[in-house]
């Protein structure tokens, strides 16, 4: 009887370490991929707990988390043969394990070496301009070079994106002034809108004031008050135009006058010697007529 309970304790411990060694545990973010005789298992195990077969299966642990990977600095020339160098980053998950266990030996390596060779070959077919001011779609264009053969191991590109793009010291100061030159181009355009907007609205104001001498006198005052609140300057009033022009008014208004008088006197005297007073003849009388003597 005691042989039997200690054989039936035996094997219950037996069967215990059989279990404890075929448990796995794969985390949230793993997936489990079992080789049973050195065949993978067309389906891996999920997160959690999990039992292999002692002796038989094997599992290896894929890591399923969006992996950020750093492409080295690499130099190229351009389309328009201008030699820089550009980094960039790389981020990718992997979406079939099996796969990515089976067809590629080390997919991490593998997918730096295709964004390399894809980075350079992107250099070598964009221009200076688009690699500095149109990114987005070389972007674009870079995460469709290497997720073409990253899909079939398995891995999915979820982004590519350029870090830095480093330019010859020559470039910069060419590009330095090109853009320095661009700025005071632009800034002598405003100015010379600035002043032909000005000599518009000048030109309005200097019709309306003709119509108006007395805006003209308002403004002067207006620029005397200003003038005159720093309190920091003597300030030299000029005469008033509007007096000048109200003398100037009178003297003409007063010539005018005796011009027009002495008009009056001339003609009045040419009138006087122009008439002469006929004779008259005594009443009763009459006057006979030329060639006929009175009796």
């Amino acid at each position: 009887m005691e042989g039997t309970v200690v054989a039936v304790v035996v094997v219950a411990a037996l069967l215990l370490i059989v279990l404890k060694s075929g448990m796995r545990v794969v985390n949230q973010v793993e997936r489990g991929v079992v080789f049973r005789w050195g065949k993978a298992l067309p389906a891996h195990r999920q997160p959690g707990v999990t039992f292999l077969i002692p002796f038989a299966d094997r599992m290896r642990k894929v890591n399923v988390q969006v992996a950020t990977m750093p492409v080295p600095t690499q130099e190229g020339i351009t389309r328009d043969n201008v030699s820089v160098k550009v980094d960039a980053v790389v981020y990718f998950r992997v979406t079939d394990p099996v796969r990515a266990a089976i067809e590629v030996q080390d997919y991490v390596f593998a997918v730096g070496q295709v964004a390399q060779s894809s980075l350079r070959s992107i250099i070598g077919k964009s221009d200076l301009d688009d690699l500095l001011s149109d990114r987005e779609r070389l972007h674009e264009g870079l995460a469709l070079m290497i997720d073409s053969p990253a899909a079939g191991w398995g891995i999915h590109i979820d982004r590519v994106e350029i870090k830095d793009v480093q330019l010859p010291e020559s470039l910069k100061r060419s590009m330095s002034r090109q853009a320095e030159a661009e700025r005071e181009r632009r800034a002598r355009v405003i100015t010379a809108d600035g002043e032909f907007q000005a000599a518009q609205q000048l030109a309005n104001a200097s019709r309306i004031m003709s119509d108006t001498p007395e805006a003209m006198q308002l403004r002067l005052l207006q620029t005397v008050v200003e003038v005159a609140a720093e309190k920091n300057s003597t300030l030299v009033m000029p005469f008033p135009v509007e007096l000048l022009r109200y003398f100037d008014r009178a003297v003409k208004k007063i010539d005018t006058e005796i011009e027009e008088k002495a008009r009056g006197e001339v003609k009045g005297q040419e009138q006087g010697r122009n008439v002469v007073p006929e004779q008259q003849a005594p009443a009763g009388e009459q006057r006979a007529p030329e060639g006929v003597e009175q009796g």
